[in-house]
């Protein structure tokens, strides 16, 4: 039989939970509406998000490996290497405008459904990074290498040295050596067109994701952005969902933010909504936000995905049921 001592210490445990703010709540796994609904959903798979109108010719790759029962990982990485070798296509890979100098250098990373990651940075004349990025992944006990030696790591890999920096990039360099004062700027496109990052769903559940970039146009040489950062321009939890980001990579980079949209899916936040808390977290926390871009795309590991940025423009991709199409994105400034 229960005693009267321990009845009084269950009602006052009970009651003092239930006094607890709910962002205290939360952070203890205390139970929610939100996250309670989140288990009632039902799944929608297999699915692919990228960012981007390039996203389009993207998706379709990875479209073709999970459309024949294959791997989610094998999809995004199949999937981004059509923008990496598209010379159409200025801020990714081939065809990406360069650096200040001249030189056109790569950003790339791949997160599988167990946390399993690897990614490159500061890398030159290898067409696909994101390739590279997951030899680092499979093949070495690191997450990261930069510079020369991610470079020598890719050609021992196998991995062929290429001229990546195209005619007509290097026309808008000098161009913009001519006028530009040597100086950095986000973007050469008034779209405001950037990183390709890519999340898949497969058959069996699985969800991996992807990121790869040039980076800035005429960037300081040597500057890394946030796309080959784990938990910056990607991040992946298989038990709750994904997230990648575009657009200032520095603006991401100080809110860790595709960590924190993981999280507050973690905590029952659906996709969208979990992409807004961070473009305003964002707002919150960087005074010069109207002077940038800044996008985010999510998916869960229900199939639901979701979409914020911070200015109007931007586009997303997304392929399920047989469907490719481009969708605008809300936005906090319109």
């Amino acid at each position: 039989m229960t005693s009267r001592r321990n009845f009084i210490k269950g009602s006052f445990i009970v009651a003092s939970l239930a006094a607890l703010p709910a962002g205290i709540k939360k952070s203890m796994g205390y139970p929610n509406k939100d996250a309670q609904n989140c288990k009632k959903k039902i799944q929608n798979k297999p699915i692919v998000i990228s960012t981007w109108n390039h996203g389009l010719d993207a998706n379709e790759a990875a479209w073709k490996v999970l459309s024949n029962k294959g791997y989610a990982l094998d999809a995004v990485e199949a999937g981004v290497k059509i923008s990496e070798a598209d010379p159409e296509v200025s801020s990714v890979g081939y065809g990406g405008m360069p650096d200040r100098d001249g030189n056109v250098t790569l950003d790339a990373c791949i997160m599988d459904e167990l946390g399993n990651c690897g990614s490159v940075g500061f890398l030159k004349e290898i067409m696909h990074p994101i390739s590279v990025a997951r030899k680092v992944m499979t093949d070495t006990p690191h997450v990261m290498l930069t510079g020369i030696g991610a470079q020598e790591f890719a050609l021992n890999k196998g991995f062929k040295k290429e001229n990546l920096l195209t005619y007509e990039a290097k026309l808008r360099w000098q161009e913009w050596m001519r006028t530009q004062n040597y100086h950095p700027e986000p973007t050469p496109d008034k779209e405001n067109h950037d990183t390709i990052g890519m999340l898949a769903l497969d058959e069996e559940g699985k969800l991996c994701g992807a990121c790869t970039t040039s980076g800035l146009a005429w960037k300081l040489h040597g500057r890394v952005g946030d796309s080959p950062i784990i938990g910056a321009g990607l991040f992946v939890d298989g038990d709750v969902g994904g997230a990648v980001a575009t657009g200032k990579g520095e603006a991401v980079i100080r809110i860790a933010g595709t960590h924190l949209v993981v999280e507050l899916m973690r905590q029952g936040k659906s996709p969208e909504k979990a992409c807004q808390m961070a473009v305003e977290r964002i707002m919150e926390k960087q005074k010069d936000y109207r002077d940038f871009q800044v996008g985010f795309i999510a998916l869960n590991k229900y199939g639901e995905y979701g979409t914020y940025s911070l200015t109007k423009g931007f586009e997303y991709a997304v392929y399920t049921n047989n469907e490719n199409k481009l969708v605008k994105s809300p936005s906090l400034l319109k």
